[in-house]
């Protein structure tokens, strides 16, 4: 008697245990959770897209500087943030340059046929 009793038992714990764990995974597999899920998972990739972006910028920005250091590149103070000037006898080499190597004339395109 106390066998049958212990395996009524053991059966009926084990079929709530069985209907607990099918419905915990009935639950995760409706639409909305699926949907929350998916919305879970862009806005996590969303967030280390916009790490990797910012780690991007912080990079160009440090080669960018170690560039203009090296190249003798200086901030002017008049000019916007964005813009460097080449020192004065550097920046009067280049104009003369450009225009040595560049001149005014007007270009054909026909000249080339």
């Amino acid at each position: 008697m106390f066998r049958r009793a212990f395996w009524f038992t053991a059966g009926a714990a084990a079929g709530v245990w069985a209907t607990t764990k099918v419905n915990r995974q009935l639950k995760k597999l409706t639409p909305e959770s699926l949907a929350a899920q998916a919305a879970d998972k862009a806005v996590e990739a969303g967030h280390r897209l916009k790490d990797f972006a910012l780690d991007v910028k912080a990079g160009m920005s440090q080669r960018e500087d170690e560039l203009n250091d090296a190249l003798g590149l200086h901030q002017d103070p008049d000019r916007p943030d964005n813009v460097t000037a080449l020192p004065g006898p550097r920046r009067m080499r280049a104009i003369q340059h450009h225009k040595t190597t560049h001149p005014n004339f007007s270009y054909d395109r026909n000249e080339d046929h």
